[in-house]
């Protein structure tokens, strides 16, 4: 019989070190040693059938993260919730958002009763407990931040604002504003951003989720942007003719080097990853709605955002 020796403490205490010079590992994105975020689109007709469920938008796998992901920090998913019927979403995440795009029902979260209806957005923090109830047929699009708790090896317990409910008629009524006033001063972009007042450096909806509301008219060209957050994008309803051009460089002149077309369907989401330039037409007859929702409450804290605009006359913002 082999009687192992035990370890020399410091022995222990030195195995998992490792040496790198520096170009082998200054850029991992570059070497491939982690991958790049996907471009990836999810189709309206992953929530318009089936039983009640959760359908993660799920690009973990080639993220290389262990449990469901849509980019590193956050996971967007499909909701479907049968009339009738209920669904627990207790995830291990510090932030919560949904947005009802059909149906009617409730939230129980903790002691709290949240009424919904389609086109409200309902934002929580952690909870003990959080279960839906349905009385028609209901779907969400919900994003948590359970990747990003995941892979820092931490458990979500202390609440950062209050639960929070965005009313559909107060919404379209605030964006409705906005619109009438970019009309005015031909404003290239007409949104308006969620924001909970408990959140007052980074204006934002919850400390690591940043949530828009905007519209883009018949006809409408969004300039090119950029930003280090991820964008998880939902089409809220467009006409054919409406679609993002996406890519990572622009040209002298403010356009987007041989850019990937999305092309837009009502209740479908897409991943604009960070830092690729990204534009919005509309080249239909009607005006269409979307709803980002970004990393960019972390980001902004962070410092990090870096969010850049190619103006009109083609220069890139500073």
């Amino acid at each position: 019989m082999t009687i192992s020796q035990p370890q020399n403490p410091l022995e222990q205490l030195q195995e998992n070190c490792r040496y790198f010079e520096y170009t082998q590992a200054a850029d991992p994105i570059g070497s491939g040693t982690i991958s790049k975020l996907p471009f990836a689109n999810f189709g309206s007709e992953l929530h318009q059938t089936g039983g009640t469920r959760i359908i993660p938008l799920d690009v973990s796998a080639q993220l290389n993260c262990p449990s469901p992901a849509t980019s590193p920090a956050l996971c967007a998913n499909f909701v479907r919730i049968l009339a009738g019927e209920s669904l627990a979403t207790n995830f291990n995440a510090t932030s919560l958002l949904f947005y009802v795009m059909y149906g009617s029902g409730r939230t129980a979260f903790d002691d709290l009763t949240i009424p919904w209806q389609t086109g409200d957005f309902v934002v929580l923090p952690i909870g003990k407990d959080t279960r839906h109830f349905a009385d028609s047929d209901a779907a969400f699009y919900l994003v948590h931040d359970q990747p990003l708790l995941t892979y820092l090896g931490v458990k979500a317990e202390r609440q950062c604002f209050k639960p929070t409910l965005y009313a559909a008629a107060d919404s379209l009524r605030e964006l409705a504003a906005v619109q009438k006033a970019a009309e005015t001063v031909n404003r290239n972009r007409i949104s308006v951003l969620l924001a909970n007042k408990a959140m007052d450096q980074t204006l934002t909806v919850t400390h690591t989720l940043w949530a828009m509301l905007g519209v883009l008219p018949k006809g409408a060209v969004q300039l090119p942007h950029r930003h280090q957050s991820v964008a998880l994008d939902l089409i809220l309803d467009c006409a054919p003719g409406c679609y993002t051009l996406v890519g990572p460089q622009i040209s002298a002149n403010g356009q987007i080097v041989n850019p990937t077309r999305v092309d837009w369907q009502p209740y479908s989401a897409f991943i604009t990853p960070p830092g690729y330039w990204h534009a919005h037409y509309n080249e239909s007859d009607q005006e269409a709605h979307l709803l980002p929702l970004q990393d960019a409450g972390l980001q902004t804290y962070l410092r990090s955002l870096d969010i850049k605009f190619v103006l009109p006359d083609g220069s890139v913002s500073r």
